[in-house]
């Protein structure tokens, strides 16, 4: 059985540093061994899968997670001096890192979604009548979700049809570090999901066992399968997790506890929930400029 690691040939890649200090080694390895986890999560399979539009994606999900420039920088240095090594070694045909670098600036504020864009993923004008009916009800349900209740991608993902109590309103979520948590479902989420299940059945196969959202070929939807969803019905480019940064806001501008924001979105720390106070206040500013006669 081939595993993780064994794909991206990090343990060779960390053999190679025959001239770097020890502290080098043991930061390049821990920097490459996260973004293979965080490539794993985004159904990115090994290097050759990896491209610029990849690597720059990675390096602006760092800076949306406020890390320090300088760690950016590091990280990004890690990931040309493997790419460099795997061109070498033929574990990739091209270096997708050449020219490679970390973005300038501080980390950007999570984009908030406005109400067009919100209306046209959640209740798009136009339908394509080429799309199966099963596919708008599966599309529908997920993007009800990832509003509603601020799932990560990858915790919708892996969500079994046991998890979901339709009758309580209830969603049950194994999270980071294999944490669970149960969050609440919106009344619209739970009518979007009841109507998947009754079409469910059309595409399910031998290998659905318990997943609750399935692709095409009756398999567990990936990550990438739900970026293409949004790809298709927002109105202008972003990223499934958009919906999860737009939950946490409007939370928080409804009035939230800040605590209870970050018990939803299952941060282990309250300062990476702490974010999002900024981006309402920016709102805040944003809404009375624009309305206050002596702004």
């Amino acid at each position: 059985m081939t595993t993780r690691g064994d794909r991206w040939g990090v343990d060779d890649f960390v053999t190679s540093l025959t001239r770097a200090s020890a502290n080098t080694v043991i930061a390049y390895r821990g920097d490459v061994s996260d973004f293979v986890a965080w490539s794993d999560d985004e159904s990115i399979t090994g290097p050759k899968s990896v491209d610029r539009l990849v690597l720059r994606r990675y390096l602006s999900h760092l800076g949306a997670q406020r890390l320090a420039k300088r760690s950016i920088a590091r990280k990004a240095s890690a990931l040309r001096r493997y790419f460099a090594w795997a061109r070498r070694t033929g574990l990739v045909d091209t270096d997708p890192s050449l020219g490679l670098r970390a973005p300038t600036g501080e980390g950007r504020l999570p984009r908030v979604l406005d109400g067009r864009e919100l209306h046209e993923l959640l209740e798009p004008d136009a339908v394509d009548e080429r799309t199966p009916l099963w596919r708008r009800h599966r599309d529908d349900a997920m993007l009800e979700i990832l509003y509603g209740s601020g799932l990560r991608v990858s915790e919708l993902c892996g969500l079994d049809t046991d998890g979901v109590d339709l009758r309580r309103g209830v969603v049950t979520v194994w999270g980071k570090g294999g944490k669970e948590r149960r969050v609440p479902m919106s009344q619209a989420a739970v009518d979007a999901v009841r109507s998947w299940m009754t079409k469910r059945r059309e595409v399910e196969g031998d290998e659905s066992g318990t997943a609750l959202f399935l692709n095409g070929r009756g398999g567990r939807i990936g990550t990438r399968d739900v970026r293409r969803v949004v790809d298709e019905r927002c109105p202008s480019p972003t990223h499934p997790h958009a919906l999860r940064h737009t939950f946490a806001t409007h939370l928080l501008d409804g009035g939230a506890d800040l605590r209870i924001v970050q018990e939803l979105l299952g941060h282990s720390d309250v300062a990476t929930t702490q974010r999002y106070t900024h981006v309402s206040k920016e709102r805040l500013r944003s809404v009375y400029t624009s309305t206050h006669p002596r702004a």
